[in-house]
Order: C-alpha cells, then sequence, then structure tokens
C-alpha cells in the first residue's frame, strides 16, 4: 500500500505512506500549532504543543505520529486546546515578557500562542482544566527578572537569552541537521537544562561560525540576531525577494528593509540553497550603506601627478601593531584624505565628456589596443555583457576581462580543450546521489559555506567523501579519506590515482571506447606514475594511493569538486585536465550522482564569463578569430570587430608597464590587491595615461584613477547573475543609491555614446533580451521566465508560444542539470584525455626563502575586503590581518602564536601577526589576501599558467623572521 485513507476534523483525505499527521493535516490546511517542528527538520516532538486525539488514552504529537490507515483524527478538541493552555501556560511562567524577539520583530511564537489563548490579556481569562481561570498574575508568578548570567551577548551577530529559551531544539537541529557545524547541544540536568555552544563556552568563544541558522530557526527570544542597522523607519517595512551580493553559490535570500534601510536578511526556498546561509549573506549586507560611499564624480588634480596612492605613502599610519580601532581609523582616513587631497568632485558631464575625449585620443593616436578594461564578476549579466561590448566596440579592441583570469581560467581552459564546455556538467546539490564526492583544492567551509553544508549531509548519509589539500580544510572531518598532497604536487597524486585504476581494470572501457578519445595517451603518459614512484612526490603513501583509486573505482558515481587550489598555479590546467581524465576514464559524466564542478568564486563568474568578458571570446564563448562569428556580431552590433584575441588581466598589466596599453576603464575590480606581484601592479597602474575606475568605494586601484564614478551597489540594481550551478537568477533592487551614483549600465552607456558609438536602452531587461539572442545557452530565457528560483542554462521552453508570454515561475522545466548525456558538445562528439606530465612549481624554497606561500580567503571576508571590511558584523568578527603556520614551525623558529613577524619573498615583505595553526602544512605559511594593511600578493608570482594565463597563487618561497624593530608594513 502506498497511500493512506484518514479522517482529520471530519474531512477525508488520502496521504502517501510515511507521512505524519501533520503533514496530513497541512494538506487540508487544517494548522496545528509547533513550538519545535519545522517542515525541513526532522521531527522530535519535545514540545508537545502539536499533540491531537486519535481515540487512544493520551494525544500524541502529530508531527512524529504517522498516519494509519482509517485513522480518525481530532486536532482542536476540547481536551486538545486545554492541553495547549496548559501547556502555553507552563511554558510563559518561565519566559520574560515581552521577550526580545517579540519587542523587535513580533513573532515569538510562544507569546503569540499566549495571546490566542487570551493568557497574556489581564482581562480575558483562560481555563486551566479544572473550571478556574489563569490570570496574567497566575500565569507569569514565577516569571522574575532574567539574571544578567543567563544572557550571553559576546557574539557581534547573534543574542543569547537562555530565560526565553524553551528547550524545544530547533538550533540543536538547525546547527547540526542543517548547517552540519556541531556547535550546539544540552547541557546541565533538570530544571537548570540549557542550550550550550561546544564545551558550554561564551558563544563568540565557542566554534560558532555565525551562520545564523540558529536563530532564524528559534521561535522565541532565546536566540535573536542582533540588529546590523538602526532604521529610523521603523514603522513602514517591506520584503524584497533577491540573491547573495557573495560567493558563486548565489543564495536565494529576503532582504527586509525600511525605505532607505535594509535590517534583516534572511534565507529564501530555493533549490540552491534552501533557506540557508553563512555569515556574510546573512549579516554582510550593510556595506551598501556605508558613509564611504562614493556620491559624486570625482577628477584627479592637476598637481597630483605623477600619480600616487595614499596607501603606500602613508605607511607610517597603518602599522599593523597599532590597535584594532586605530587600524579602523586609519582605513578611514584614507578615504578622506584621497578623496580631498587627490581628487575633485566634479559634474557627470563634464566627467564623462574628459572620458570619452581621452579615450578617444588614445585610440585614435596610437590605436584601439591601446586602450583595455577590466570588468567585474560581481557586476549583473547584462553589465557584463554591455561592459565587454563597449571595450569591442567604442574601443576597438580585445582587449577586456575580468577575475575569472584570476580564480578558474585554467579550469576553463581545460573543460572548453576536453569536453568543449567550460561549465559545470552538473549542480552541486546532486552529491547526495554520488557514492563517492572527490573535493580537492577547495576550503569549501571557508569559501563556499552553503555549498559545504550539502556535502557535509551527503557524508553523513553514506557518500563516501574524499578531500585531497596540501593543508587540512574543516571539511575532512566528514571525509573518508584525507589526502594532505604536498603543494604542487597534485598532478602527481591524480596520474597515480589514474594509474592504479587502469591497473587494476577499474575504469569504464564502455564509456571509453564509446564517448572519449586518446585514451592510449593518456594510459601510456600515466604509466610512469605508479603508487610508489609518486608517494615519493606528493608526501602520500602508495597504500592510501591505491585505497583511495580503488574507493573510486567501485564506486556507482562520483562527482569532483575542486577550488583555486587545483586552478590557481601555473600548472592549474594541467591540474584540471588530470581531474577531467580520472571522471572520463570512470564514466562519471552525464549520469545522476556525477560530474565536474569547478565551485565558481564570485557570485557572477560565471555569468561574466557567459556575457563574453573574455579576451578571446564573445558571448557564449563564440571565438573572435573566427570570422563567420565576428560577423555575426558585427551585424548584430552594427560595427566593425578587431579579429584579434585581446590581452588577459596580467598580461594587460605588463602591456601598462611596458608603455603598450595607454588607457584603461576598470569597473568594480581592485586589482592593486587582487592581482599577483603588486609592486608591479603599482607601477603598471602609475604609468598609464588615462585611467577610469567605477566602483562604490574609493578602492585602493581607485587612487591610481584620472576619473573616479560613483557607481551602484548589488543592492540598488536589478540584473541577473549565474551562480555555480549554471542557475541565472534575477537580483532585484532594495535600496537607492546614495547621493549622485548612477547605475553601472546607465554609466557604460553613457561613455559609449559619448564615443560615437551609441549605446541605449530603457531597462535591464532590453539588455539582457540583446544578450540571450546572440547565444545558444540564454537564448530562451527571459527576466520573467526565471520567476522566483531562476533557471538552469541551457533552458527550453517546454510552453507554448502563446504561453511564453506568461509568468514562467510555474513551470516544471527548471533547465537542464546534467548535461553530456549522450555526446560532448566537441567537434568529435567525444571527451578528449590530455595526458601530462609532472612539472614542479615555479618558484621553489630554498636556502634564503625556505617557506612555501599560499594565499587565499576568509569565511568572514571576501575578495579584497572593499565590502567585507565595511560591514560592521563582519568586520568585528575578523577584523585584522594574520598569518598561519604549523605550530612546530612556529616551536623551531621560536615563535609564539600572537607574535608578529615579516614575511618577504623576491618581491617584497609585508609586516603581521602569526598564529599556530595545525592544519596548515609543515614548511607552509598561510595568508588571506583580504587585507590591504598586509597585502599577500605584494609577495606572490606573476608567472602564468601557459593555456589558462592565470597566474601562480598557491605557490612561492618566502622567508619568515621575527619582528625586532619597527618595520613597514609593504616595501
Amino acid at each position: 500500500m502506498t497511500t493512506l485513507d484518514l479522517q482529520i476534523d471530519g474531512k477525508p483525505t488520502t496521504v502517501s505512506k510515511g507521512a505524519t499527521i501533520w503533514e496530513a493535516a497541512r494538506n487540508l490546511n487544517i494548522s496545528i500549532p509547533t513550538l519545535c517542528h519545522s517542515p525541513d527538520i526532522n521531527p522530535v516532538g519535545v514540545c508537545r504543543m502539536c499533540v491531537v486525539d486519535v481515540g487512544k488514552r493520551t494525544l500524541v504529537s502529530s508531527c512524529t505520529q504517522q498516519s494509519e490507515e482509517g485513522m480518525t483524527v481530532e486536532t482542536n478538541s476540547k481536551r486538545v486546546e486545554q492541553h495547549r493552555v496548559n501547556l502555553t501556560a507552563l511554558l510563559l511562567s518561565d519566559h520574560p515578557t515581552p521577550c526580545i524577539r517579540q519587542q523587535n520583530t513580533h513573532d515569538c511564537d510562544l507569546e503569540n500562542l499566549g495571546n490566542f489563548y487570551g493568557l497574556l490579556d489581564p482581562s480575558s481569562p483562560a481555563s486551566n482544566g479544572n473550571g478556574d481561570c489563569l490570570s496574567l498574575t497566575s500565569v507569569l508568578l514565577s516569571n522574575q527578572k532574567a539574571p544578567s548570567e543567563n544572557r550571553d551577548t559576546s557574539s557581534p551577530v547573534i543574542s543569547v537569552d537562555h530565560n526565553a529559551c524553551i528547550l524545544c531544539d530547533r538550533c540543536i537541529r538547525g546547527c547540526d541537521d542543517i548547517q552540519s557545524n556541531d556547535v550546539i547541544g544540552r547541557t546541565g540536568k533538570g530544571y537548570l537544562t540549557r542550550i550550550g555552544f561546544d564545551l558550554n563556552d561564551l558563544m563568540a568563544e565557542s566554534s560558532c561560525v555565525s551562520c545564523g541558522e540558529c536563530a532564524a530557526r528559534c521561535p522565541t527570544g532565546a536566540l535573536t540576531h542582533k540588529p546590523i542597522t538602526s532604521p529610523e523607519e521603523q514603522d513602514s517595512q517591506e520584503s524584497v525577494d533577491s540573491i547573495c551580493p557573495y560567493c558563486g553559490v548565489g543564495c536565494a535570500i529576503t532582504f527586509h528593509k525600511t525605505k532607505q534601510q535594509i535590517i534583516l536578511a534572511e534565507g529564501r526556498d530555493s533549490p540552491v540553497n534552501k533557506k540557508r546561509l553563512c555569515v556574510k549573506g546573512r549579516y554582510g549586507w550593510d556595506y551598501s550603506s556605508h558613509p564611504d560611499r562614493l556620491t559624486k564624480p570625482l577628477i584627479r588634480r592637476k598637481e597630483c601627478y605623477p600619480k600616487h596612492n595614499i596607501v603606500t605613502s602613508q605607511e607610517s599610519l597603518i602599522h599593523n601593531r597599532s590597535s584594532r580601532s586605530e587600524r579602523n581609523a586609519a582605513r578611514r582616513s584614507f578615504n578622506r584624505q584621497a578623496a580631498t587631497e587627490l581628487f575633485e568632485e566634479c559634474s557627470w558631464e563634464k566627467a564623462l565628456d574628459l572620458i570619452a575625449d581621452r579615450f578617444l585620443q588614445i585610440k585614435h593616436q596610437q590605436g584601439g589596443n591601446a586602450l583595455a578594461g577590466f570588468g567585474s564578476a560581481k557586476g549583473s549579466n547584462e553589465e557584463a555583457y554591455l561592459f565587454q561590448k563597449l571595450i569591442r566596440t567604442a574601443f576597438g579592441t580585445n582587449n577586456v576581462d575580468h577575475c575569472t583570469r584570476l580564480c578558474h581560467a585554467s579550469s576553463v581552459a581545460a573543460l572548453m580543450e576536453t569536453i568543449g564546455s567550460g561549465a559545470v556538467t552538473n549542480v552541486f546539490g546532486d552529491v547526495v546521489n554520488a557514492e563517492v564526492a572527490l573535493v580537492t583544492g577547495s576550503n569549501t567551509t571557508a569559501n563556499h559555506p552553503v555549498a559545504a553544508t550539502f556535502f557535509k549531509a551527503a557524508a553523513k548519509a553514506g557518500t563516501q567523501l574524499i578531500v585531497v589539500d596540501p593543508h587540512r580544510p574543516q571539511l575532512a572531518d566528514y571525509a573518508s579519506f584525507y589526502a594532505p598532497i604536498k603543494p604542487g604536487t597534485d598532478v602527481a597524486f591524480y596520474n597515480a590515482i589514474m594509474q592504479v585504476l587502469i591497473d587494476r581494470k577499474l575504469i569504464d572501457h564502455n564509456f571509453i571506447d564509446q564517448r572519449t578519445e586518446n585514451f592510449h595517451a593518456l594510459k601510456e603518459m600515466v604509466s610512469h606514475y605508479p603508487p610508489e614512484t609518486a608517494s615519493k612526490i606528493c608526501g602520500i603513501s602508495s597504500e592510501e594511493i591505491q585505497t583511495i583509486a580503488e574507493t573510486i573505482g567501485h564506486a556507482g558515481s562520483m562527482m569532483i569538486f575542486w577550488g583555486m587550489g587545483i586552478s590557481q598555479h601555473c600548472h592549474g590546467t594541467d591540474n584540471a585536465r588530470c581531474l577531467i581524465s580520472l571522471c572520463l576514464m570512470t564514466g562519471n559524466v552525464g549520469r545522476k550522482g556525477t560530474g565536474l564542478h569547478p565551485l565558481r568564486g564570485q557570485n557572477n563568474v560565471q555569468g561574466a564569463s557567459d556575457a563574453g568578458l573574455i579576451p578571446m571570446v564573445y558571448p557564449d564563448y563564440q571565438s573572435v578569430s573566427d570570422p563567420a562569428v565576428r560577423k555575426k556580431f558585427e551585424e548584430a552590433w552594427k560595427t566593425d570587430l578587431s579579429p584579434d584575441p585581446g590581452l588577459t588581466v596580467v598580461e594587460i598589466m605588463e602591456a601598462a608597464l611596458k608603455g603598450t596599453i595607454k588607457g584603461m576603464h576598470i569597473m568594480g575590480e581592485n586589482p592593486f590587491l587582487s592581482d599577483p606581484n603588486t609592486n608591479k601592479v603599482r607601477k603598471a597602474l602609475s604609468s598609464l595615461e588615462f585611467l577610469v575606475v567605477q566602483d562604490i568605494f574609493l578602492t585602493e586601484t581607485a587612487e591610481f584613477a584620472d576619473v573616479i564614478l560613483p557607481a551602484s551597489s548589488f543592492m540598488e540594481k536589478e540584473g541577473t547573475y549565474t551562480n555555480t550551478d549554471r542557475r541565472v537568477q534575477l537580483g532585484r533592487k532594495v535600496i537607492d543609491s546614495p547621493g549622485e551614483a548612477r547605475l553601472d549600465w546607465e554609466i557604460l552607456c553613457e561613455i559609449g555614446t559619448r564615443m560615437g558609438y551609441p549605446m541605449q536602452y530603457r531597462c535591464t531587461e532590453e539588455i539582457f533580451q540583446e544578450f540571450a539572442s546572440l547565444t545558444s545557452s540564454y537564448s530562451q530565457l527571459t527576466h520573467k521566465s526565471l520567476g522566483p528560483h531562476g533557471k538552469l542554462w541551457p533552458y527550453r521552453n517546454l510552453k507554448t508560444k502563446e504561453e511564453s508570454f506568461s509568468d514562467d515561475a510555474s513551470s516544471e522545466n527548471d533547465g537542464k542539470q546534467i548535461l553530456f548525456e549522450d555526446r560532448f558538445p566537441t567537434v568529435s562528439g567525444r571527451g578528449r584525455f590530455v595526458p601530462c606530465a609532472f612539472a614542479p612549481p615555479e618558484e621553489l624554497p630554498d636556502l634564503q626563502f625556505p617557506f612555501v606561500l599560499t594565499t587565499g580567503r576568509l569565511l568572514e571576508h571576501w575578495h579584497t575586503g572593499t565590502m567585507t571590511r565595511r560591514s560592521r558584523a563582519l568586520d568585528t568578527l575578523q577584523p585584522e590581518a594574520f598569518a598561519t603556520m604549523n605550530e612546530q614551525d612556529l616551536i623551531n623558529r621560536s615563535l609564539r602564536s600572537g607574535d608578529w613577524i615579516i614575511v618577504r619573498s623576491r618581491r617584497g615583505q609585508i609586516t603581521l601577526k602569526v598564529y599556530g595553526d595545525s592544519s596548515v602544512s609543515a614548511g607552509s605559511i598561510f595568508i588571506p589576501f583580504h587585507f590591504f594593511e598586509a597585502p599577500a600578493n605584494l609577495l606572490t608570482l606573476d608567472k602564468l599558467d601557459p593555456y589558462g594565463k592565470i597566474p601562480e597563487f598557491k605557490f612561492c618561497a618566502v622567508q619568515i623572521e621575527a619582528v625586532h624593530t619597527d618595520s613597514p608594513v609593504l616595501t
């Protein structure tokens, strides 16, 4: 029997076998109150508020009791209602009324029940079951003022009031079952039982990652979000559905706001995040209203040439040994100092006319290839499309790139070469259907924390998780196998894995024969890497290599996820080629629970690449060198286009340094901190004849500009964004831009028109339609058809022509989740094996520079810190630059955690604190690159991968010494 028939409150209903009474009642629109239950977490029935009468001696909890054939249920009988009244009264007796949740948002479930039953209204007594009346005084007789020791306000983002806790365990299940952070549990006995963090620590001192899931789940004022802002208009609030402005996961969010102030962010239920958020998505949105926002166009003062920036000329102000408040004050002063000393305000007309005149002058005198543009992966698809169109048409060059060059360019190069597509072949959520998941070169819990919750849940459910990384990420705690390979030895390790698979006949011969080519060359290459040989290179025992290979070989399905630990190497394309070969030889593409998934870094890296913000391809990866393709775009854009592929990010900086690039337009990027070898970047930016920076803050890069244009933040505009899954989602306007700041797409149109190439659009939807019409993947998408949850590309509208103009939000067609089920988009339709030989990193440690530097991101911060360091909560959680080293390395160098050190490479030096961290491999040092006062990329190597043209961020040689005298932060 797959269905059951029963009656609830006299209404017949049919439910599937296994459905609870609570679920069956909800199908009939019968509301049963709950305190401990939520539909998306496993029921436990601890609060007993949802009890119903099924004709037995005792009432049963509807959230845990399964429906039975012929069952008769009463949900609101006198007996049931009296139970709820008494239970509510008992819970209220220990509850501070009104609690902080009820005061702020009026949604304390317990107090709302109390109001419903008249328990909090002295004039409306409720029966206690014995014919007596419970007045407000008797209900709250024991409700004394909460002692301060029962409150924990240590966290910058969450308040804890144990007096308001009803021990419903929703916070525990949210932390453990949804986010898999395993921080919260019960502590104490009897009446003294309470929730505790780790070993009953203060919240701020525990391992809590401030995702806010506990506060989002809590039904009372026990756990509440601390206010990020203090809006003046508390009475007129509204909600706007949008998406997160940070990483490539693309979480769906509802922003709650007053007229001009965001006050709260909540996760929406979507296929992407299922209401989950991380600390950045939930608490990191107030940067948009920061007082540092640019509000008027700025032009460099005539006396401020030759160019320099305030940051590097005022090192003493930001010496990293000052206090946190002094550093923050110094950072704030830079903006004011730079804005007043280097620039003067001007009108939009003057700024735009100057930009057009100078760019045209360079173009006419030096040619279009003397110009270049950096677009932004934080902007929308529409902005990316317009930016690359502006550079290619008005500027007359293909010198346009964006930060994919600094994150996954090598991954895209390898994917395009081997399977004909640079996008992921399956969504990250399908990991739940994989027997094995390989996560390599990714600190997923910090860089893609919501995606990491799906990985951890899959591991709990039985997926064998294999984690490969030189530094032990937190995700390794959930892994069946963790392989701490030596930095830069990925190719040797994966060649050995493939050699074992071939040797033990654990490969998919049918898939190889029918859907791939060049396997013989791969087989020959990996034969030189038996486990015994590879072990000496990568540092993993031959036995462990063989065990991991056999685990992969025996699995019916495998997904591979990788991050910038794979891609950000001068051999990054080779690393990705090996991962692709591993999937191809085991037939793990094109099926449920299989696929290749490079986890995208920024919120629109995928979309910006799709929109053509790449020097060698137009939108949808159509080659600029192909005459037929070029003709197509020339006809669409009504102008001649350059046939020459443009320069990439680092190549553009090299060309600026050499004097062949004279003018640049940078939109939403901060290469001074994000590009390798900062000293070279500084010289390159200073060498430009004319630089325009379009941004929301006066960044370190903007201090080299001739003109600065105040742009719009994510919260202030409408447009589409494509996440790491290929899901195209609509970001909606939440608040207005400050002062005279303008929408980015309107700025681009103004510049193009003034340069003699008219760009006129009425709205972003019109821009999207033009972009989509020039592609295959997006061709049937519209703003309207995206609905509340977006669509995966490639998308094919299954509705009729007439229906296609209606809202498609309810359509079952979500787009194509799993790609390449039958063939690959290559000329032959086959995937191609590309064998790779191991080669050591470009700059190896030696006696002078004995340590390996690896850079990366932190959970609390984003990219160059432009946004997150202007978010009050995020900056409070992680306020300062630091480095981490293996604890034994600290001891060997007579250092202690918290000491100041100088880290020096062949390119420069920085000064910062160092802390011991057992997750960092011996002989290495990790430095996050968010902090301008200790810019990690001052040290990194600008050697490029020859295929992806991505720089080497993950490996360079450094020396470390203790600070004994005052030293400048950077030189």
